[in-house]
């Protein structure tokens, strides 16, 4: 059944891909982004942008006017390192921004709220790996504070509201239209600096020098999970990520063949916030929404690579 689907930062990475994916299953999109860290040419012609900040005012009257079915919840701060550097940055657009969200879908009778979460950085440097959702939270930044504290309020407004809601927590996306110049997003940081001829950076602890690890999904395997999200009823939260943990150093070598270059990386100290070790448990995904990641980490890297080589 077609439906009308606002999605919130729609005209960023994974926004734009989600959106690409809603309306060619039929569905009819509007896009709500203040375009600071988003792109209009990311976005199908046939996708209604509207420039506007969700902890603005005006975004309560765009909800007022679209009344949409579904909203799609992809706007926030995603940055460890800048939530560390500036909590109340990230306060201001996952915790005030994301209430305004919450309180005019309730408004306004939305009927179904998909919120993104962070499985990469939510439950902290747990032993439990691979992790699943049972798992106790023990957040380790302000970003992931600021996403669980978020989950928390979606639970209250689905028990006072009643509002329908799914919780993606994804592990570390990665792919076509990604910045290759922000802080977050190591594999676009790589592929960008290797094929411009520069040398990245493995941020690691003195105990871990192969770097960090991460549970990497290929963007397409994300999309098919927010196409699940909206077609059932599904409640609670979900880990989407690719199932597997990828060291930064082993990372970086599968970019550089990706890239086909001989450029090393030079190391550094890990980050403010910088979990050591993150792994995600996909079964639940796979059981109850049939989800499961499907493209692996050398096919992905490959169709990355070939994305930013056509950009340049």
């Amino acid at each position: 059944m077609a439906m009308k689907i606002l999605i919130t930062g729609g005209a960023g990475f994974i926004g734009s891909h989600v959106a690409d994916a809603y309306l060619a299953a039929g569905h009819d999109v509007v896009i709500a982004d203040n375009l600071l860290s988003g792109s209009a040419d990311h976005l199908p012609g046939d996708a209604c942008l509207q420039r506007v900040d969700i902890a603005a005012p005006e975004f309560d009257l765009l909800v007022e006017r679209e009344r949409p079915d579904v909203v799609n919840h992809h706007a926030a701060q995603v940055s460890v390192t800048v939530s560390a550097r500036d909590p109340g940055l990230d306060a201001r657009i996952n915790c005030v921004g994301f209430l305004n969200v919450l309180q005019s879908c309730v408004r306004h009778g939305v009927g179904r709220f998909v919120m993104i979460s962070s499985g990469g950085a939510v439950y902290g440097d747990v032993h439990q790996r691979p992790t699943p959702e049972t798992v106790t939270p023990q957040p380790l930044s302000p970003y992931a504070i600021h996403k669980l504290t978020g989950e928390h309020y979606l639970e209250f407004y689905r028990r006072e509201y009643g509002l329908s809601s799914i919780t993606l927590r994804y592990g570390n996306v990665y792919g076509p239209r990604q910045d290759p110049h922000g802080e977050a997003g190591v594999v676009a940081i790589f592929v960008g600096k290797l094929l411009r001829g520069e040398q990245p950076t493995i941020f690691a602890y003195p105990d871990q020098p192969a770097g960090m690890s991460r549970d990497y999904v290929y963007v397409e395997d994300v999309v098919r999970a927010n196409l699940r999200a909206v077609e059932g009823d599904a409640e609670g939260a979900f880990n989407i990520a690719g199932g597997a943990p990828v060291r930064t150093g082993e990372l970086f070598h599968a970019v550089q063949a990706a890239c086909g270059t001989t450029l090393t990386a030079a190391t550094g100290p890990a980050r403010p916030g910088d979990l050591r070790d993150s792994w995600l448990d996909v079964s639940r995904a796979e059981r109850v929404l049939g989800w499961r990641p499907e493209v692996s980490l050398a096919d992905g890297l490959a169709r990355t690579v070939t994305y930013f080589r056509g950009a340049a």
